[in-house]
């Protein structure tokens, strides 16, 4: 089985993946806090504590850390713990088939890229990724599978924490749908405005970028919405069309599949 780790400034998303190509499905997934400060026999501990009896059954690992500062930790956990086994990292000069067309490729997280590479696969038209994070990123691949650019937005929980951390009489609230846009009370003002104001925004930035992509063609292009805080706004996104949960992971596994003649190993 392939293990797979998307590490991001919030949360670190695990999942094994049971068989390779059209046959490859999710066998299990699990969600554990970033700290930054973490070492690499922590992240070890925690991960194998998760995992558990499926330990045994792991014959490779794909990962990817957006945290510089876990990257070399993930380096020195995969070389300590899983260092007899494949393993792959998605940093430069792995292969991913995504062309980058933008003006400093090195600045593209690898998260993104995973991402477009992962959207075009499941559709193969031109698509738009809204990833729901610590920042809300909005990505664009083209018909053929090209990273186009994007754009980047302050994610909900960021967002929220600014709020209640400036306004003094305001708390953070359960971020759940209101009983209606115009809030009674100051939890449903903010659940009103933070959920339906984020999709606003999604909606806004998808319509433009549709408008910048097609223009007079028509060309088919799909929308899809991931991440951790997906749930909250993809159900009242007008142009969000698909969820698809595990976007990341299920590139991390494609991106495997390429690289896994030339995976490092360590005996």
């Amino acid at each position: 089985m392939l293990l797979t780790v998307d590490i991001g400034n919030t949360n670190i998303a695990l999942g094994l993946f049971d068989g390779t190509g059209k046959d490859a499905r999710m066998v299990r997934n699990w969600r554990m806090r970033t700290d930054a400060r973490m070492t690499a026999d922590e992240m070890a501990l925690v991960m194998r504590g998760l995992i558990g009896r499926y330990l045994s059954d792991i014959t490779g690992v794909s990962a990817l850390s957006t945290v510089p500062s876990l990257l070399h930790e993930l380096r020195t956990m995969l070389d300590r713990y899983w260092g007899g086994m494949p393993h792959v990292i998605v940093e430069p000069g792995v292969r991913t088939g995504v062309p980058l067309l933008v003006d400093n490729p090195k600045e593209v997280g690898a998260d993104r890229v995973i991402n477009s590479l992962a959207a075009h696969h499941l559709h193969g038209t031109a698509c738009i990724v809204v990833d729901f994070g610590t920042s809300t990123n909005i990505d664009v691949v083209s018909a053929r599978g090209e990273f186009l650019g994007g754009a980047l937005a302050p994610g909900i929980e960021v967002s929220m924490d600014a709020l209640t951390n400036r306004a003094a009489a305001l708390r953070k609230v359960e971020l759940v749908r209101p009983r209606s846009v115009i809030g009674k009370n100051t939890v449903e003002c903010l659940q009103s405005g933070i959920i339906y104001g984020f999709a606003g925004q999604v909606d806004g930035l998808v319509g433009r970028i549709i408008q910048e992509m097609v223009g007079d063609s028509g060309a088919p292009v799909t929308v899809l919405g991931t991440g951790g805080l997906a749930p909250l706004v993809v159900a009242e996104s007008r142009t969000i069309t698909e969820h698809v949960p595990f976007l990341t992971l299920s590139g991390l596994r494609l991106v495997y599949e390429r690289n896994v003649d030339r995976a490092v190993v360590r005996v």
